[in-house]
């Protein structure tokens, strides 16, 4: 009899991603032209992530912890296919909505209604799915009295409601969250936390990038922590946050 294997539905192998950063300071789009093609530029090499291993359940709320500069943001946006890695491979199966920085996917000059549209066609919706899920969008972001506002008149918590409440209207099979959490009120950030609990119990996928570590402790079950681009842990939750705290503080 064949047994059955359940497949990660996102599979990180050996992944890792460089920079170049000129080694001297280029003031304009001009002088770079004229040193890149007297080839005069050198470079620094830069490894955000470094030989990365991580297999991801249908189901499973992943935290990222590390501070700073530790590759949490590169690793996400290698996850959303927004980076492509340099060496390794990486596996997604399945839809992804991903929340990496705010204001991602918007037109600032455009309004909040206009942007709904935008990013929902980004995420891959068809117009009419858009329209028909317009008033829960706008319901669930509290934004009604300022949709037809330019975005640029909103806060940084108005954009990151709009965002949150554009990717999240329907279930995807991955949701990824780059500090999103880091705006807005607490009444947003409950009932927002509310929604990805919900997703969770019904199989959605979950990685989550926070400096909240309690936050993390108690959404997450397992946690890769990240720093200098390398993986320097990856377990339940309790542990290694208590071993990052050991190290940090």
């Amino acid at each position: 009899m064949e047994v059955q294997t359940v497949k990660p539905l996102i599979e990180i192998e050996n992944v890792s991603v460089r920079y170049r950063v000129p080694h001297e300071k280029i003031f304009s789009l001009k002088e770079y032209a004229i040193r890149r093609l007297k080839r005069s530029i050198s470079y620094i090499d830069f490894w955000a992530l470094c030989e990365i291993n991580l297999k991801v359940y249908q189901g499973e709320l992943i935290g990222i912890i590390g501070p700073n500069g530790a590759g949490k943001s590169t690793l996400l946006k290698v996850i959303s296919r927004v980076l492509r890695p340099t060496k390794g491979h990486i596996k997604v199966r399945g839809m992804v909505a991903p929340l990496l920085e705010l204001g991602a996917g918007f037109d600032f000059e455009l309004t909040g209604r206009e942007n709904i549209f935008l990013n929902g066609t980004i995420l891959g919706f068809k117009m009419k799915d858009i329209a028909n899920r317009f008033d829960r969008i706008v319901d669930f972001a509290e934004l009604k009295d300022f949709i037809d506002s330019p975005l640029r008149t909103y806060s940084t918590g108005m954009v990151a409601r709009l965002g949150f409440a554009v990717a999240t209207d329907v279930k995807p099979d991955i949701l990824i969250i780059d500090e999103i959490f880091a705006v807005g009120d607490k009444e947003f950030q409950k009932k927002s936390i509310e929604r990805i609990e919900g997703f969770k119990g019904k199989g959605t996928t979950i990685l989550f990038v926070s400096h909240n570590l309690p936050q993390v402790q108690s959404m997450c079950k397992r946690i890769i922590w990240l720093e200098h681009g390398v993986s320097r842990a990856v377990g339940p939750a309790k542990e290694v946050i208590e071993h990052y705290l050991r190290e940090n503080h």
